[in-house]
């Protein structure tokens, strides 16, 4: 299951899904946990310090290999240079699945021990002194989506990624590589503000959309974000201890979150894995190469000096079954 979390900045998604992200761990299912956004704080809000968050190899450097390997045979990508954040998967390619090793996690991912599990922990990178004015953060989120696009994940395998803030992801077409989006909103009219973004945006992409109340202090607070959100809100959590505790670098065991905030934990994740019935792979490929069609028109074809359009394989439609047929 692809989960994103969403939200302005300062919001608290990112402390929203570390919790969700320990939860899973406890459960023992498998995870794979992505921070795809600017400030990377996710692998501290994970237990990391400083010199260890720092230490996690960044994806947008590494892009070179993650698409020298996902390429694989397929003989509509002529080289790894031609492939773009976009590029869609075909005969020959290769997939990425959750419980796997493979060169992309080994040069990318790496094992965080939590309460309960551990989980594999990629990152993007921080946009550094050498990115301004020649590079945008979209550069090393590309990353991401070009392994989103090449991922084929079951039942009760979780993919958790703490986007980047604001309607940012609407600058490609990550927004609809999800099983579900949490969008965390405080109960304020700025709070809510990205949720009508989204809302907006993703109207024509089924996007499933669902909104977590955060900072939360009161039933007035409950019923702003119900008269603003409607049915879209799917819960809200308050203050918490536990949390405060983990932000001064002293968690707790997990163990001894508020049972409150457990269960919002637990409704988090069966919402999510109600989606899974929803799955619709065709319409899922369908975006793909709408988005990707889209890019290379707009700038990839110039870029790479190819026609992107050619790497559309009209008969390939990603499926779970499909992993079985990953090359060697």
């Amino acid at each position: 299951m692809k989960i994103a979390f969403v939200g302005k900045g300062g919001s608290g998604k990112t402390t929203l899904s570390s919790l969700f992200i320990r939860h899973l761990a406890t459960t023992g299912s498998p995870v794979v946990a992505v921070d795809a956004d600017i400030n990377q704080h996710l692998g501290p809000a994970l237990g990391l310090d400083d010199a260890e968050a720092e230490r996690l190899p960044a994806m947008g450097d590494r892009l070179q290999l993650i698409k020298d390997y996902l390429r694989g045979s397929n003989p509509r990508i002529t080289s790894a240079e031609t492939m773009i954040k976009t590029t869609p998967p075909g005969e020959g390619s290769r997939l990425l699945r959750v419980c796997e090793d493979n060169p992309v996690y080994e040069a990318c991912a790496r094992p965080v021990e939590l309460d309960g599990g551990a989980v594999r922990l990629m990152v993007t990178g921080p946009f550094t002194e050498a990115d301004l004015g020649v590079s945008c953060y979209h550069s090393k989120t590309g990353a991401v989506e070009l392994c989103l696009n090449h991922l084929v994940d079951g039942q009760s395998e979780y993919i958790v990624v703490d986007m980047t803030a604001g309607s940012d992801s609407f600058a490609s077409g990550m927004f609809t590589r999800f099983d579900i989006t949490f969008l965390v909103a405080e109960p304020t009219r700025k709070g809510v503000s990205v949720y009508r973004q989204y809302k907006e945006y993703a109207r024509d992409f089924g996007v499933t959309l669902k909104v977590v109340g955060n900072k939360v202090q009161g039933q007035d607070d409950i019923d702003f974000l119900k008269g603003e959100v409607g049915d879209d809100l799917l819960l809200t959590v308050g203050h918490s201890d536990w949390v405060r505790a983990m932000e001064k670098g002293r968690p707790p065991h997990f163990e001894r979150l508020e049972d409150d905030n457990r269960r919002a934990l637990r409704a988090l994740q069966a919402a999510a894995d109600a989606t899974y019935e929803q799955r619709d792979w065709e319409r899922y490929t369908r975006q793909m190469v709408h988005f990707h069609l889209k890019n290379a028109q707009s700038w990839g074809n110039e870029r790479t000096g190819a026609d992107l359009a050619a790497q559309v394989d009209p008969a390939f439609v990603l499926r779970e079954i499909e992993a079985e047929a990953v090359t060697a």
